[in-house]
């Protein structure tokens, strides 16, 4: 029986406005190739890199999430090797003094330990026209903050390799470090994968590199894992290679062999200066940062939120922001019930953007007017079914209750009302009534129908069918 060991290496593209060593801007995405380029990312002779001080509090602050070491000293490196897509032809990086070092993260009960995070600069996109005889360049995503940052080998599933992914997303995104959209490229993962026997030393690993989604990722581990086994089994030595992911035929291809350490002739970047992180850079950094998963999943728990819907909540930063907006809205006196508001998020209001191929950060959904549709139900102002049908209006942006107030929607309440109605309802059915009192309790919904009918619907019912049992001798 082979046993797995993996490391992962994750690139994050930071939130800053520009790019890391120059002033271009960052908002490429969806424009036209080549419209985010400056001399440097063109790699101009004379053209001078300037390090982006956000960047760096950012990736301070991602460090500190993680329980890595972020004091001291720090520098870049050219990490030298044929880069198609970066015209300097050289990566500016952290070699052997990377920004953050020795954290850890804990997955489904045990430690995965960081080993570095560190800052680089982005390379370009090869794109391949079908059936042409070349390739295109699109040079706008050159140049952009990156933090990779490296595991050690201390996972030893698929699954857990995709949970770990998930959990750094959620970091991530409750920081407002990165977007961490992998369909953009923001978030990429690369894989390291060896296999062993039980007490026998580590075997050959074997990188699996630039995938884009984490099921890519989970994917390319089961699929190594098979491939080496076989290979291994039939008395075969894997090889060293750099491997690439066909997403079609779901399985790796090798894309090069290995290179070594000694390939990449890191030195230190003559034009920057080294960067000495002090107490008062992380104090500062320390002071912004906001709340993590695990503390808003504590809160959440702490106010009533079931489990897995607090897990779910805590590790959305849209979902989990939204949410605590529509609880702030609602803490008056009367207050309005976590769980409750939880179940119309996940629920309703989840559906309903799905159905409409929307998002929630992009919907007119106002918080405060989703946290007054569940106060009014709780209150018996309007029943759940009322609420259901408001709530194409609330998520266009209007206050459910100026509309319930605008429609006379709100319940009946008056006592004397419901018992009018029901009076009405035995008076034209005493047969039912019969039945009823002769022992049949089920026939009396034969009046529970028309009291409501009577009532246009806008009676709670248990209040209705309460009044019914009173009056019936029930």
């Amino acid at each position: 029986m082979y046993r797995p060991v993996i490391g992962l290496e994750v690139h994050l593209h930071l939130s800053t406005r520009t790019k890391i060593f120059s002033a271009c801007g960052t908002g490429y995405f969806g424009q036209e190739p080549n419209t985010f380029i400056d001399p440097f990312t063109l790699g101009l002779p004379g053209a001078l890199p300037t390090l982006n001080r956000e960047a760096v509090n950012l990736a301070i602050m991602f460090g500190l999430a993680l329980g890595c070491d972020v004091a001291g000293f720090t520098q870049f490196h050219r990490k030298n090797y044929f880069y198609p897509d970066a015209p300097k032809n050289f990566q500016l990086s952290q070699y052997d003094r990377p920004i953050a070092r020795d954290g850890s993260l804990t997955v489904a009960g045990e430690r995965i330990r960081i080993k570095r995070a560190h800052l680089e600069d982005d390379a370009g996109k090869l794109m391949h026209p079908t059936y042409a005889p070349y390739s295109l360049l699109d040079l706008n995503r050159a140049g952009m903050p990156l933090i990779e940052m490296v595991t050690e080998a201390d996972l030893t599933t698929p699954e857990q390799a995709r949970e770990f992914l998930n959990q750094i997303r959620a970091i991530a995104q409750a920081l407002g470090v990165s977007e961490a959209n992998p369909e953009e490229g923001k978030m990429r993962c690369d894989v390291n994968i060896s296999l062993h026997r039980e007490g026998e030393p580590w075997g050959t690993k074997v990188e699996v590199k630039n995938l884009n989604s984490f099921r890519s990722v989970q994917k390319s581990l089961e699929y190594e894992i098979a491939r080496q086994t076989r290979v291994l089994s039939g008395g075969g030595t894997v090889t060293q290679d750099t491997m690439g992911w066909d997403e079609g035929g779901q399985k790796t291809f090798v894309m090069r062999t290995k290179e070594g350490e000694a390939d990449y002739r890191y030195f230190p970047e003559p034009d920057l200066p080294p960067l000495n992180i002090t107490p008062e850079m992380i104090a500062a950094v320390r002071a912004r940062m906001p709340e993590l998963p695990a503390q808003k999943l504590g809160r959440y728990l702490a106010v009533g939120i079931r489990t897995a819907d607090a897990e779910l909540l805590s590790a959305d930063a849209v979902q989990s922001r939204f949410l605590d907006e529509a609880l702030q809205s609602g803490a008056d006196a009367h207050g309005v019930d976590a769980q409750k508001l939880t179940n119309w998020l996940l629920t309703d209001v989840s559906g309903y953007l799905s159905a409409h191929e929307q998002s929630l950060e992009d919907s007119t959904l106002n918080p405060a007017h989703l946290a007054a549709l569940v106060k009014l139900i709780d209150k018996g102002t309007i029943s759940g079914k009322m609420a259901k049908e408001l709530l194409p209006e609330v998520m266009a942006g209007h206050d459910p209750a100026a509309l319930v107030q605008e429609r006379g929607l709100a319940m009946v309440s008056d006592s004397g009302a419901i018992e009018a109605a029901i009076d009405a309802a035995m008076r034209a059915d005493p047969a039912t009534v019969e039945k009823v009192r002769a022992g049949n309790a089920k026939a009396m919904n034969a009046l529970f129908g028309p009291v409501m009918k009577a009532l246009g619907g806008q009676a709670q019912p248990e209040v209705v069918r309460q009044l019914l049992q009173q009056k019936l001798g029930l």
